[in-house]
């Protein structure tokens, strides 16, 4: 059951129709340049988590009228913190005075045991939020360190346990204050052990903790005996963030159980190579099927986003932090995000702001290039977001409200 303070309510679930839905269904030409997004009015029938019929439009039937709004894949967040978040509590701006990752980690040390106390509603009210911007799915990654011990993964779970019916998470176990900075290698060891952590996560491994191969060999084992992903994150911007970009790309290739399920969150070091390095480790990259997570961040140098998916990397993209001490920018809203893309790397046109939709969604966009439709089909999940837009280039470019989403075929409105 939801958490009251969550901004949505419950429309529909099991087996039911929506009418007047809006679907893309291709784009409009002009000396073969596309102008604008053709749209028609569909019903859509739902049953068992799945859609189950798509039909033409008929204003009579028996349905849920979802008044012309655009029907559009749920959003997903791959990266985000949702068991650390002072969502909830007063405003609190950064503090000048902690200005390094070692001083973040001496303070979580101090507040952790307080914020403890409250971390399963505020993850739950922080959930809401994203829920209100259509977001069903999220990659989180939550702190294994000394001074929480095991108590934010459980915290977490209690949180997703209570958010089943409309809201899903794959885990990342976070050695937040490093895993020989702190002794948190123990910790790894024990909650790699659990069921419902996907990844084993690290930290900055040479910065840290002093070396870049040790700790990211502890964390690719440990990965390998538990069979789990990797999602590390990688601030590091100098050579030692290039090695160890290397080292991951050499394990997946030596370890093809990892392709496809290597992340490198950040990677900072990236931002700092001219274009034919880049394209030589983004080739690299695409080659061992290690992808990069991003939270697209405007601090500093822009992330080489479009060589990385132009060589066929695999780019994921999150919110990060949502109102905590490590950052005050992150909204929860992945339109957003994808508008930030858009203005970043300067997709204005119809097409261009169509396809940019996909870091929302991860990859999935109702038309493909030619302008055909692929989405949505028959027996598709019913993961959904219902937008006040015309078009998902629109959706991009106006950060359209949201005004329903479905997770697992179950229907919420949002307040």
């Amino acid at each position: 059951m939801d958490h009251m303070l969550s901004s949505h309510q419950l429309l529909a679930k099991g087996h039911y129709t929506l009418k007047n839905v809006r679907l893309e269904t291709g784009f409009e030409y002009e000396n073969e340049e596309v102008m604008g997004t053709l749209t028609d009015l569909f019903c859509i029938e739902i049953a068992n988590g799945k859609i189950n019929a798509i039909r033409a439009h008929d204003p009579n039937e028996d349905a849920i009228d979802m008044d012309g709004k655009l029907m559009l894949p749920a959003f997903k967040d791959m990266h985000v913190h949702i068991d650390k978040t002072l969502f909830g509590l007063p405003w609190q701006a950064l503090s000048p005075k902690r200005k390094t990752v070692a001083d973040m980690i001496a303070y979580e040390q101090q507040i952790i045991p307080e914020l403890l106390k409250t971390s399963t509603l505020r993850a739950e009210q922080l959930i809401g939020l994203l829920q209100g911007y259509g977001t069903t799915y999220a990659r989180t990654h939550f702190n294994v360190d000394p001074t929480s011990g095991l108590q934010s993964f459980e915290h977490l779970l209690r949180a997703l346990e209570h958010k089943q019916e409309s809201f899903e998470a794959e885990l990342v176990a976070f050695p937040q204050h490093g895993l020989y900075y702190t002794d948190s290698v123990p910790l790894m060891k024990e909650v790699a052990k659990y069921d419902q952590v996907d990844f084993i996560g690290g930290l900055d491994p040479y910065s840290i903790d002093g070396s870049v191969e040790k700790p990211l060999e502890f964390m690719v084992q440990l990965a390998l005996d538990h069979n789990k992903g990797i999602d590390i994150h990688l601030h590091e911007a100098g050579p030692s963030g290039i090695q160890a970009i290397q080292y991951l790309i050499d394990k997946a290739i030596e370890n093809p159980q990892l392709q496809g399920k290597t992340f490198i969150s950040h990677a900072f070091a990236l931002a700092h190579l001219d274009a034919n390095e880049v394209e030589e480790i983004a080739e690299k990259l695409a080659f061992a099927q290690v992808g990069i997570a991003s939270s697209v961040p405007f601090k500093g140098r822009p992330m080489p986003i479009p060589a990385l998916r132009k060589c066929g990397v695999d780019v994921l993209i999150g919110n990060d932090n949502v109102q905590d001490y490590w950052s005050t920018f992150g909204t929860g809203n992945m339109l957003q995000k994808a508008n930030l893309i858009a203005q970043l790397y300067g997709y204005v046109t119809e097409f261009q702001l169509s396809r940019t939709l996909q870091f929302a969604t991860q990859q999935i966009l109702p038309l493909d290039d030619e302008g055909k439709q692929q989405w949505p089909r028959i027996h598709d999940d019913a993961q959904l977001v219902f937008v006040n837009a015309t078009c998902s280039a629109e959706a991009v470019s106006r950060m359209s409200a949201v005004h329903a989403f479905m997770h697992n075929g179950n229907l919420f409105v949002t307040h």
